[in-house]
C-alpha cells in the first residue's frame, strides 16, 4: 500500500513536471499554436463526455431535475454544451482583457504570450464550474449558439476569400502558361463538382410524390449563385479570373446540402432521413475536421491590427527624422524605447476560438435543443436550416462584393 502510495505520488509529480515543461517551452511565436492546443483539448474532453458523462449526469439533481428522466442522448447533449460555454467564456474574457493592445509593451502583452499554467488551470476551473449551472442558462446558451455559429460561418467566408484571392494572384503572377492551365483545370473540376454536387441536392431532397418547393428553391437558387459569380467575373469591364468564382460556387453547394441535411429528420423532404446515422457520423468527422483547420488558418492570420495603427513613416509614429543626428549609442537606446506593436490583433484572434467554440457544439450535438421544460431532446430543425442557407446568401454576396466594389468605388483600397 506505501509502494503504491509513493509510485502514484511519483507519477504525479513527473506529470506536473512534464506539464510545467511543456508549458514553459511556449514562446511568443508558439502561442497561438498553443491556443489552438487548448481548443482541440475542448473539443476532445466534450466528445469523451459526450460518450461517458451520461450516467453520472443523470444523478446530479440540478440538472436531471425533471419528472421522468430524459433519453441518454439528451445528458450527452448537455455536457458537449457545459464544456463548449466554458471554453467559450475562457476565450471570451480573454478577448475582453485584450481590448486596445497595440504594442508590445502593453503589460497584457505578456499576459497573452505567457502564464499558460494559470490560463490552462483557469480554462479546466471554468469547464467544471459550467456542471453545477442551472439547466436554463445552458439552455440560452444553446440558443445564442445557433446564431455565433452563423457568424463564425461568415468568419470562415471571409478568410476562404482571402485565400481564394491570395491563391488566383499567386498562380497568375508566376506569369507561365503552365500555371494558367492549372487555373483552368482546378476551375473545370470545381465546376463539375458544383453540378454533380447540385444533381445529387436534387435526388436526395426533392424526392418523388412530395411537395418539396422550399427545397427546390434552396437548391435553384444555388446554381442561380453560382451562372451569377461566372458572369459577373466574365464580364469585360470585372475581367477576373475564373478560379475564385468557382470555389465559392462549390462551397455555397456545400452550404446549401449542410442546411437541407440540417431539416427534421421527420421531414418528408428529408432523403437522408432513413440513413440518419452514417450521414451524421460523416458530417460529423467533416465539419470537426473542417473547423479545427479553419480555426489554425484563422489563428495564423487573424486579422492584422497593424494597419489600425498609424503607418511608422506618418509624423504621429514618430517617423521623421531628428533635427539632430544621435550618436550610436543615443540611437541603440531609442530602439529600444521604440515600443513595437503587435503583429494581429489579440481581442479578434480570441473572439475567432469563442465563435469557434459555438460552432462546434452544434457539431457535436447535431445543431439539437438540448434543454427545454420538457427534458425532450429535439432534433435539428428549422433554425439550423436557416443559419446555415442564409450563410450560403452572405457568402454570395460578400463574393459579389469583392468583384464589384473596386470598379464602383475606384478611389478607395479595398
Amino acid at each position: 500500500m506505501w509502494a503504491a502510495s509513493c509510485l502514484a505520488s511519483c507519477c504525479a509529480a513527473c506529470a506536473c513536471n512534464a506539464c510545467q515543461t511543456v508549458v514553459s517551452g511556449i514562446s511568443r511565436r508558439s502561442a497561438r499554436i498553443a491556443y489552438c492546443g487548448l481548443f482541440a483539448l475542448s473539443l476532445i474532453v466534450a466528445w469523451i463526455l459526450r460518450e461517458v458523462a451520461a450516467p453520472l449526469m443523470e444523478k446530479i439533481p440540478w440538472i436531471n431535475h425533471f419528472h421522468q428522466t430524459p433519453d441518454r442522448e439528451w445528458f450527452e447533449t448537455d455536457a458537449v454544451l457545459r464544456v463548449s460555454l466554458g471554453n467559450f467564456l475562457f476565450f471570451s474574457i480573454l478577448s475582453l482583457l485584450m481590448v486596445g493592445v497595440k504594442n508590445q509593451k502593453d503589460p497584457r502583452d505578456s499576459l497573452h504570450h505567457g502564464g499558460w499554467m494559470m490560463k490552462v488551470i483557469c480554462w479546466c476551473l471554468l469547464v467544471i464550474f459550467m456542471f453545477f449551472l442551472p439547466n436554463e442558462i445552458v439552455s440560452f446558451y444553446e440558443s445564442t449558439s445557433k446564431f455565433g455559429s452563423g457568424l463564425f460561418l461568415l468568419v470562415q467566408v471571409v478568410l476562404l476569400l482571402d485565400f481564394v484571392h491570395s491563391w488566383n494572384d499567386t498562380w497568375v503572377g508566376y506569369d507561365e502558361q503552365f500555371w494558367y492551365t492549372a487555373l483552368l483545370v482546378v476551375s473545370l473540376v470545381c465546376y463539375v463538382a458544383t453540378f454533380s454536387f447540385s444533381g445529387l441536392l436534387f435526388y436526395l431532397f426533392t424526392p418523388s410524390g412530395q411537395e418539396c418547393g422550399l427545397n427546390t428553391f434552396f437548391i435553384v437558387m444555388t446554381l442561380i449563385l453560382v451562372f451569377v459569380f461566372a458572369i459577373i467575373t466574365l464580364h469585360p469591364t470585372v475581367s477576373g479570373s475564373i478560379l475564385p468564382a468557382s470555389v465559392i460556387s462549390l462551397y455555397c453547394t456545400y452550404l446549401c446540402y449542410s442546411g437541407l441535411a440540417s431539416e427534421p429528420r421527420d421531414y418528408a423532404c428529408n432523403g437522408l432521413h432513413k440513413h440518419s446515422k452514417a450521414v451524421s457520423t460523416g458530417t460529423l468527422t467533416v465539419g470537426l475536421l473542417t473547423t479545427v483547420l479553419s480555426v489554425v488558418y484563422s489563428a495564423v492570420r487573424a486579422g492584422s491590427s497593424t494597419t489600425l495603427l498609424s503607418p511608422p513613416s506618418s509624423p504621429r509614429a514618430g517617423g521623421e527624422k531628428p533635427l539632430l543626428p544621435l550618436d550610436k549609442r543615443d540611437e541603440h537606446e531609442e530602439k529600444e524605447n521604440v515600443a513595437k506593436p503587435v503583429t494581429y490583433s489579440y481581442s479578434f484572434f480570441h473572439i475567432i476560438f469563442s465563435l469557434a467554440s459555438m460552432y462546434s457544439a452544434m457539431l457535436l450535438t447535431g445543431w439539437s435543443t438540448s434543454v427545454g421544460e420538457s427534458g425532450r431532446l429535439v432534433d435539428v430543425g428549422w433554425p439550423s436550416v436557416w443559419v446555415r442557407i442564409i450563410t450560403s446568401w452572405a457568402t454570395a454576396g460578400l463574393f459579389i462584393w469583392s468583384m464589384v466594389a473596386p470598379h464602383l468605388f475606384p478611389d478607395r483600397d479595398f
